[in-house]
């Protein structure tokens, strides 16, 4: 089941090269920081209940609540901590969505529609993004668990930066810009 998130912060982006987690096989995604106060989150709790009875038919209820003691839903009705119990910068009274995929690279997409790299800069850790997702149910060799690809994102918003900083804009310099003359070298 898909679902356009819009206006939510992206943290640990995988966007433009897959990355692995621990000893994981590398993968496109990242984590959404969601409010849980917005709209989206009874969607996403629809979303998640409608692949599980797809997949698990009368048995969902069941299974969908082992899965959310063992921590094997995507989504997570809380912040997001490390191994140690410590709340990331960013997370703090935040909800949070894992998306993952391990062969299909997300679309990125500036505040335009026009698709970008990651050598321009506009997507990174920390910024505000639309999200399209898409849900779905595992049962097999690897268990069970309700999981999230990451579809595609595009630029909604600057917000501070998770790990560094963003790319300067052209707007930036523009009141130092000389004009062109044909004898310059550069």
């Amino acid at each position: 089941m898909r679902l356009m998130l819009k206006n939510v912060r992206l943290a640990f982006p995988a966007i433009f090269q897959p990355a692995a987690v621990g000893d994981g096989q590398p993968a496109y995604g990242g984590k959404l920081i969601l409010d849980p106060k917005a709209s989206y989150v009874e969607e996403i709790r629809k979303a998640i209940q409608s692949v599980a009875e797809e997949k698990w038919k009368d048995k969902a209820a069941d299974i969908l609540k082992k899965l959310k003691d063992d921590k094997r839903i995507c989504f997570v009705e809380g912040p997001y901590t490390d191994k140690d119990g410590k709340v990331y910068d960013g997370f703090e009274g935040k909800f949070s969505l894992s998306t993952r995929n391990p062969k299909v690279k997300p679309k990125a997409l500036n505040k335009h529609g026009k698709e970008v790299g990651e050598e321009d800069g506009v997507i990174y850790a920390g910024c505000y993004v639309h999200a399209s997702v898409e849900f779905w149910a595992q049962d097999n060799e690897w268990g069970r668990r309700i999981n999230c690809n990451l579809r595609g994102v595009m630029f909604a918003g600057d917000g501070d930066s998770f790990g560094g900083g963003t790319a300067a804009s052209a707007d930036e310099f523009s009141d130092l810009a000389v004009a062109e003359d044909e004898n310059d070298m550069f």
